[in-house]
């Protein structure tokens, strides 16, 4: 089995020869600093402590503190400015030392220079203290560093680091500027507002080339306990950011189709694709899918969207072959997690398509694990909500698919999402909050027969069978485009589908649910 190698920038880290190049160049490195960087490394960007550092490097000897700070010095020295012009290790006061970025790691690093650069890159700019008073400068300088740990740990894009972002406080600097000297794709500003004890925080995300806005948000919260704002604040935005980018990248790369696709423009074609939730275009996507993997089977990205199409296509009915369809996603998203199982995305790959293949505890131990890699990340806890779901925990799923929604209240699929969460609350004896659910998921997609189902059997449990008949009578003047996603759970729990065919029954019968 291949040892993986570690790749930043120019550089490669080869644990297995006891090698690290620059551009194909070997840097010399005595052993204590190879142990190091090799830690750090291997912990991508999360912090490595003082204690486990001087342990790898001097293996259980009694050295002073010092000897380590010595060391890392050498390492800064030896590497030089990162490409944002801030050195590659950052120091965490009174903890110890990390990484600031997450290196790729594969089999094949030779290759991933090129991979990485075709990454797209943010920059949060520091927020702006509109009061005015510069001793509550730190509140919004907090948030903003805040936000860039919080985007960090997402893997589809990069994040330009706190020291390249803070050297254009209060410069004005545009977001062509941006672009031009950090190298940034999209930029994230904005402001934070005090007044008596509330603040109130407004961000946009901009596309740096074309000065377009993408998405903006405002938050207007008590000002109770300011680290408690500071960690709300970047995990809302953090959330809701991840699918903006997402949508944005994939247009990028169907507008710049030239014949000549690399497999990273046919993940980005296929996800945009993909987002339109109909068949042929699920089908299509699926296509170059396979196709990105085909020409880079080390791409884990290729792999993640694989699995996603093919629970989507089980899940909305579309498959020919159940059992093909059902293999190719467990497939896809075990060699996902192969390739990079510290990518989130890896595991909401395998958790939803094990959700369609009926194994529903590997389903619930994947989501698990892309939360316990990124707290922020949305799908996670939407998946793991299925999961349960389907598994017949009603309340844990209420949590969990709130949760998600929560953190990425624009996701193009929150329609689907939400029908669960209006089922899950029906099953745990709460069709009001149910019928809350299906009504936001009928303002997403109008259209959408299983939010409409949902809704007719809420009211019918609420006792309301005419306003019930009404959501059922339009359910059934419009013809179906796709299946409701609901198959596992009707399954699985056949009391819960005889509740669900009892409260249809009651509305067509004009009857009080029992």
């Amino acid at each position: 089995m291949a040892v993986a190698r570690y790749a930043f920038g120019p550089f490669i880290l080869d644990p297995a020869r006891g090698t690290l190049t620059r551009d194909g160049t070997a840097v010399p490195l005595g052993h204590r600093g190879f142990c190091l960087l090799h830690a750090l490394l291997a912990a991508g960007c999360n912090v490595v402590s003082k204690a486990e550092l001087m342990d790898a490097a001097w293996q259980g000897a009694i050295v002073e503190e010092s000897n380590l700070s010595v060391q890392i010095a050498a390492l800064r020295k030896l590497l030089g400015p990162a490409p944002s012009g801030t050195a590659w290790i950052a120091t965490v006061p009174r903890i110890g030392y990390r990484f600031i970025v997450d290196p790729l790691v594969a089999p094949d690093a030779d290759r991933v220079a090129t991979v990485r650069a075709n990454k797209p890159t943010i920059a949060v700019l520091p927020l702006a203290n509109l009061n005015g008073i510069p001793v509550e400068d730190y509140l919004a300088d907090g948030i903003s560093e805040d936000i860039i740990a919080a985007l960090t740990r997402f893997r589809w894009f990069q994040v330009i680091s706190r020291n390249a972002c803070f050297a254009h406080k209060g410069s004005h600097a545009s977001p062509r500027q941006i672009h031009d000297e950090l190298g940034a794709r999209y930029v994230l500003e904005g402001s934070v507002r005090i007044a008596r004890n509330r603040i109130r925080i407004a961000v946009q995300l901009v596309d740096a080339t074309s000065a377009a806005e993408l998405w903006a948000e405002r938050y207007d919260l008590p000002l109770s306990d300011v680290f408690a704002v500071q960690d709300e604040i970047a995990e809302r935005v953090a959330g809701a950011n991840e699918p903006e980018l997402l949508v944005s990248e994939s247009c990028n790369a169907v507008a710049r189709h030239t014949g000549n696709m690399t497999a990273w423009d046919l993940v980005r074609r296929g996800s945009w694709s993909f987002h339109k939730i109909t068949r042929s275009t699920h089908l299509a996507a699926r296509e170059l899918f396979r196709e990105a993997c085909r020409i880079d089977p080390l791409l884990p990205e290729a792999h993640i969207w694989r699995a996603r199409v093919s629970a989507g296509i089980l899940a909305y009915g579309w498959s020919e072959d159940t059992a093909a369809d059902r293999l190719e996603g467990l497939e896809a998203g075990l060699q996902a997690i192969r390739l990079d199982e510290r990518d989130p995305y890896a595991h909401y790959g395998l958790a939803i398509a094990s959700a369609y293949a009926e194994r529903l505890e590997q389903a619930r131990r994947a989501a698990e694990r892309a939360i316990e890699l990124n707290p922020s990340f949305a799908l996670g806890h939407l998946v793991f909500g299925m999961a349960a779901l389907f598994a017949g925990h009603a309340r844990d799923a209420t949590s969990a698919l709130e949760r998600g929604l929560w953190l990425s209240r624009h996701d193009p699929q929150n329609f689907v999402w939400l029908n669960l969460l209006a089922w899950a609350h029906l099953f745990s004896g709460q069709p009001d909050l149910g019928l809350r659910a299906s009504v936001q998921g009928l303002k997403v997609r109008p259209d959408w027969r299983a939010n409409l189902e949902s809704a007719a059997c809420c009211h019918a449990a609420l006792g309301q069978s005419d306003t019930a008949r009404g959501y059922l009578r339009d359910m059934a003047a419009i013809t179906p485009v796709a299946g409701d996603a609901l198959a596992p759970l009707r399954g699985a729990n056949p009391d819960w589908e005889q509740q669900r065919l009892d409260l249809i029954r009651a509305a067509m019968e004009g009857q009080p649910s029992r």
